[in-house]
């Protein structure tokens, strides 16, 4: 098997699908546009939620992409060899088109034709079946036919086989693992339950042929989805024979920059080289979230980012690396990425002042921390330090923990570690209760009240460029099915009058009841339309226009978007906005509902 890079790697997946007549899609934002309900774009089929929920794609039923993602809610486990926070994923659907026999065959094809990786190195799960849905022969005897022998394939159930559905409800779904061999010589078992350490998973083919119900039953659907993904960083490491994803190209810079920084070496403790893999991985995750335009912040996707900058900077000083450092890291990140992710041209000046800004904030917020353990030391009896405390200091001044420790060790106390991590589980089951929640009400979140509030979204967004001028664009939105949060970019707070003069302008069109109409043109066209894009360079060459058009067939409002949205807006009732604040510097917040 040769070596290959990862731009081959992408490369060479993007156009063996293409010659299977799959149009490639943009890359698109980290920051989901269609589904709003959750933080960032957590996997390739993100960008379609509305079309595997069965609205049509512009360009057509088999589509492919390269897809820029993330995912924090196994923070705690990177620093191992092959957890990131940031990865890009290569991914193909089907939208109610091919069906396992093409979508197992392709995927044969091109990992032991194109990608070169001998059969024998290969072995296969499927779903073992339960009360819910039958045993996965089919697949089985679709790899049987490829070559793939039987002692190859390995049934398992629904925790390994089984696709969602993403909330309590919605659509889901068997799938089948693909598994390459790492181990020394051939492999024996052909199992990686049973020896996990010798097989690495690196395809994953789901069948979305099931929806679960209110009532907890699977019922088949008419229109079924392939949907599958291949992360870039864990395929590389395989096809270049590396255990460690931190040994491929992607991180090589990073790695040796923070090695010649702290003068430690990688790979010969194992302390050392999980702070260099974790100041590598959310060095890296945070230049691409800044190069969404979002800062660091208390709240939401800036939280996210704040946290990461600040875990680096931890991990720094296990370290000993002496000074700032990732303003340093980022630029290496920015040149590795630059060819791929043309946007860094515009946005590298702001990634790079933001990220200094924010190493500096936590310095300084260290040295309070300091200054407020040394005052609750000052308070204590006995000679060990409160777990309580010690979380105080960690949720209100960012004081981490291990530094709370290395402190109480110097003044020769001991610290109720257990009590600290008690507090720390609450906060984390309340912080992982709310994520869930925030993205099971996201992929089959398509209720009446969701839908009527995206399509006020595009009335306020409107009425905002009437009264405060054409300049006015989305920076963000966010909608649950009982209220709607709409970010646009405007430098000072709005006047009393301004609010009431947009809340009237959107009821005055509500109550004129005009027609949702939908087309799709390219975004050329739809530009010289006058359509709204948020994000205009990361769309396909064919787009989804929706108009809210007057009686004289004129259009009030014109964007491009994918959905939900009603057909008349008369059914959205009365629209009302509850708050307006500033979130960062010249974006503006408004909270609103339908009553």
């Amino acid at each position: 098997m040769a070596k290959i890079t990862r731009k081959e790697l992408i490369s060479e997946y993007l156009n063996f699908f293409k010659l299977k007549k799959h149009a490639i899609l943009p890359n698109a934002s980290l920051i989901p546009e269609n589904d709003p309900t959750i933080l960032f774009t957590t996997a390739g089929m993100h960008p379609l939620v509305p079309y595997i929920l069965g609205q049509k794609h512009p360009l057509g039923n088999r589509l492919v992409s390269v897809q820029r993602c993330m995912r924090t809610g196994d923070i705690e486990e990177v620093g191992d060899a092959i957890h990131h926070t940031f990865f890009e994923m290569l991914g193909n659907w089907s939208l109610n088109d091919y069906w396992k026999p093409e979508a197992i065959k392709m995927s044969h094809e091109f990992l032991t034709e194109v990608l070169k990786i001998s059969g024998e190195k290969l072995c296969v799960s499927c779903f073992k079946g339960d009360d819910d849905a039958p045993k996965d022969e089919e697949s089985a005897e679709i790899w049987k036919n490829l070559g793939i022998s039987e002692k190859q394939i390995v049934f398992l159930g629904k925790d390994k086989n089984w696709w969602g559905p993403a909330g309590k409800t919605g659509p889901c779904g068997p799938d089948t693992e693909m598994y390459y061999f790492t181990g020394v010589g051939k492999p024996k078992i052909f199992n990686p339950e049973k020896n996990e350490k010798e097989w690495c998973e690196i395809w994953n083919d789901v069948f979305v042929q099931y929806r679960k119900t209110e009532d907890g039953k699977f019922v088949p659907i008419d229109k079924k989805v392939i949907d599958t993904g291949m992360g870039v960083e864990r395929t590389l490491a395989v096809l270049n024979g590396f255990k460690d994803n931190y040994l491929t190209e992607i991180f090589s810079g990073l790695i040796n920059e923070i090695c010649y920084l702290s003068e430690k070496k990688y790979g010969f403790n194992q302390e050392h080289t999980r702070a260099i893999r974790i100041i590598a991985d959310h060095i890296r995750a945070s230049v691409f979230i800044l190069n969404e335009s979002i800062v660091p912040s208390n709240l939401e996707q800036g939280y996210v980012l704040r946290r990461l900058i600040r875990r680096a900077i931890r991990f720094s000083r296990m370290l000993n690396v002496e000074g700032n450092f990732c303003k340093r890291l980022a630029q290496i990140v920015i040149d590795y990425y630059r060819e791929s992710y043309p946007e860094f041209k515009q946005s590298e000046k702001f990634i790079l002042e933001e990220i200094e800004k924010e190493e500096l904030k936590f310095r300084e917020a260290l040295d309070n921390g300091i200054h407020e353990f040394e005052k609750m030391l000052k308070e204590h009896k006995g000679k060990t330090f409160s777990g309580q405390d010690a979380f105080l200091l960690y949720q209100s001044f960012g004081f981490p923990f291990e530094i709370t420790k290395d402190l109480c060790l110097e003044h020769g106390i001991k610290i109720d570690e257990k009590a600290f991590l008690e507090e720390l589980r609450i906060h984390q089951d309340l912080s992982r209760h709310s994520t869930q929640g925030k993205f099971k009400s996201g992929l089959q979140d398509n209720s009446g009240e969701t839908t009527k509030l995206h399509t006020a979204t595009h009335l306020l967004n409107q009425a905002l460029r009437e009264v405060l001028g054409v300049e006015i664009k989305q920076r963000g939105s966010n909608i649950t099915a009982d209220r709607l949060r709409f970010d646009f970019n405007f430098e000072r707070k709005l006047t009393q009058e301004e609010l009431k003069h947009v809340e009237d302008i959107v009821n005055k069109k509500i109550k004129e009841g005009l027609d949702v109409q939908r087309k799709e043109m390219s975004v050329d066209a739809a530009i010289r339309l006058g359509a709204q894009a948020v994000f205009k360079d990361r769309y396909g060459s064919k787009v989804s226009v929706y108009m809210i058009c007057g009686k004289d067939g004129k259009p009030f409002s014109c964007e491009i978007c994918a959905g939900p949205h009603v057909e008349n807006i008369k059914s959205l009732g009365k629209f009302k906005i509850l708050k307006e604040e500033a979130v960062a510097a010249g974006v503006r917040r408004i909270k609103a509902v339908l009553e």
